[in-house]
């Protein structure tokens, strides 16, 4: 196959590139309605705190978030799970979207490019979010289910690196070209899988991020328009098969747990 005849694909990163805000404090109601979350000053004190420190989280703070979120899940029912978020994607997600992300895609499908979604959240959300937008595969993590329950074990976590080496996994597999590619993300977390293509777009970028795409002379874009997904195309039917929504969601809210119980446990050294 000639390299002109190669296929080519755009790779989007999903919160706050694609969604407008994180799934965490969009879904936190559902997550204390469904008795998942039983503290509510939590998710009041925390979530702020939470969207204040991610963004510059480092790598050894996420490895120890991961490890606080599969101890949070383990144990839990997958059925109750999926009972609670079942109705969420239309009502919750779908106001969320960038309409300039809805916008990109449509204009990459046009091209002829396939449109994959790459997300650290679980592939049951990230799946049936990309059927609403007409993605044509989904990188995402994958928890480790046994008896209907959820292990705490992480099967495969779609971060940093682990976000790259899938990209360029999927290129062999599908023959894409990737000097030829485009990917989007707004996090520093995410420059392995913005450099493993040819075309990197930083997305309301974080402050280092933002250094990085300027030192490199990458394009930055600001999406700052939700739009409601049904008024830009026709959305399949509902179906629930949401369950890594709530453990995403609940890994987000963890993560505030720890980074809040990290600086107390600081002030009183």
């Amino acid at each position: 196959m000639s390299p002109a005849a190669r296929p080519q694909a755009a790779f989007f990163d999903l919160d706050k590139t694609i969604i407008a805000r994180s799934s965490t404090f969009a879904f936190s109601k559902e997550f204390q309605a469904g008795g998942l979350i039983s503290r509510g000053a939590v998710l009041r004190s925390a979530y702020a705190q939470f969207v204040y420190l991610v963004g510059g989280a480092d790598h050894d703070q996420m490895e120890k978030m991961r490890q606080f979120m599969s101890q949070l899940c383990a144990g839990w029912d997958v059925q109750t799970v999926r009972d609670i978020v079942a109705d969420t994607l239309h009502n919750i997600v779908d106001p969320l979207v960038y309409d300039e992300a809805v916008g990109l895609i449509e204009q990459h499908h046009a091209a002829g490019r396939d449109v994959i979604i790459v997300s650290t959240s679980g592939a049951e959300m990230v799946e049936p979010i990309g059927e609403m937008l007409g993605a044509d595969h989904v990188v995402a993590t994958r928890m480790e289910v046994a008896d209907g329950k959820y292990t705490g074990n992480i099967r495969f976590y779609a971060y940093a690196e682990n976000k790259a080496k899938a990209i360029k996994d999927l290129a062999r597999k599908r023959g894409y070209d990737l000097a030829e590619c485009y990917a989007y993300s707004d996090s520093i977390t995410d420059v392995h899988m913005l450099e493993a293509v040819g075309h990197p777009f930083a997305v309301n970028p974080d402050k280092d991020l933002r250094r990085i795409a300027r030192e490199r002379d990458w394009p930055v874009l600001v999406f700052e328009r939700p739009v409601a997904l049904g008024s830009r195309m026709k959305l399949p039917p509902a179906k629930p098969t949401l369950a890594a929504l709530a453990i995403a969601g609940v890994a987000g809210v963890g993560t505030a747990v720890w980074i809040s119980a990290r600086k107390a446990r600081k002030h009183s050294a």
